[in-house]
């Protein structure tokens, strides 16, 4: 972890083209470090998560490029200032409610759910929550769950009830969700431990039943 967090350390104060070329070997160890660490992830994920097969995801189907799209972003600096990778079943392309990992000076975390669901997949998670929500309350409460994560996060959340459910609905504000994620932050500090990928996993067998509840509600 340490070399992915330094070399971002130094890409942020420089990212241009001419740095990063220059420093290309620098770019391509932190890119083998965080391709084994996504292994070693899938391998940890596959022992409690039957969805995630080892044999046949890796590293190369989750890890996302440093290269930014540019296109159409007031911000033209070429390159992403963190590195990060989805483990979902079927790779980062699949809308599979997954886990993903986010490598950034200061801003390391561990997230998992479904982040912009198609509107069919948006409107079968509202429908569970609607018909079904208790098991997920339930899980809020969790004690092994509460200690990485607080609820969902409030991310772009409506500020009126959606289409087709009342006002007084007694899951509004589960309801109002445009995404369902739930995330976990370490300090950069955490990650430099040896035992960095025990406790990622961690985080993440803890998050399992809420991506298990997702995913049903979604193959319903």
């Amino acid at each position: 972890m340490k070399t992915i967090l330094g070399f971002l350390t130094s890409l942020k104060k420089n990212n241009n083209r001419e740095w990063f070329e220059a420093n290309k070997d620098k770019y391509l160890k932190a890119k083998a470090e965080l391709e084994a660490i996504t292994n070693r992830l899938i391998e940890g994920l596959s022992k409690f998560d039957k969805d995630i097969n080892s044999n046949e995801l890796k590293a190369s189907n989750c890890v996302f490029r440093i290269y930014k799209d540019v296109r159409f972003s007031k911000d033209k600096t070429p390159y992403k200032t963190n590195m990060g990778a989805s483990i979902n079943p079927g790779g980062k392309k699949s809308p599979i409610p997954g886990y993903y990992f986010h490598f950034e000076p200061g801003n390391c975390f561990v997230a998992g759910g479904v982040y912009m669901p198609s509107p069919e997949h948006l409107q079968a998670i509202r429908q569970e929550i609607d018909y079904h929500a208790e098991p997920l309350i339930k899980l809020f409460k969790n004690k092994a769950f509460s200690a990485y994560f607080k609820g969902l996060d409030e991310i772009d959340s409506l500020k009126n009830a959606p289409k087709g459910y009342e006002k007084d609905h007694k899951h509004l504000e589960l309801l109002k969700h445009k995404h369902f994620i739930v995330s976990y932050t370490f300090k950069d500090k955490d990650l430099a431990d040896p035992k960095e990928i025990e406790k990622m996993l961690s985080a993440c067998k803890a998050m399992y039943p809420f991506l298990q509840y997702l995913r049903q509600a979604i193959d319903k």
